[in-house]
């Protein structure tokens, strides 16, 4: 007598490939848009950091000029934080913390 065999045929296979393959190109774009807004936010919130260690510097000190380099040696950032915003393009002119475009 003829057996069935237990399997896959093609077409359904071919129909799961297919399911898969639509899944990953909805999910690629999202998670490389989440990392690009990730990053974003966290430049933000550098950019927030250094500016409020700018104001209390300036506010605590009554110097009118503020450098990265004068925050760190005054302990308002550490040197980790003040090489952070730099790698992040984070300066300050005119006593504000602005990112370099």
């Amino acid at each position: 007598m003829n057996k069935k065999k237990a399997g896959f045929t093609l077409i359904e296979m071919t129909i799961v490939l297919f399911i898969i393959s639509l899944l990953i190109l909805i999910v690629v774009p999202n998670v490389s848009g989440q990392r690009k807004h990730a990053t974003d936010v966290h430049v933000h919130a550098m950019q927030t950091l250094v500016q409020g260690q700018i104001d209390s510097f300036a506010s605590d000190e009554n110097k009118g000029d503020v450098s990265m380099d004068a925050l760190v040696k005054n302990g308002y950032l550490t040197q980790k934080q003040a090489d952070q915003a730099q790698e992040e393009g984070i300066q300050i002119v005119d006593n504000k913390a602005v990112e370099k475009e």
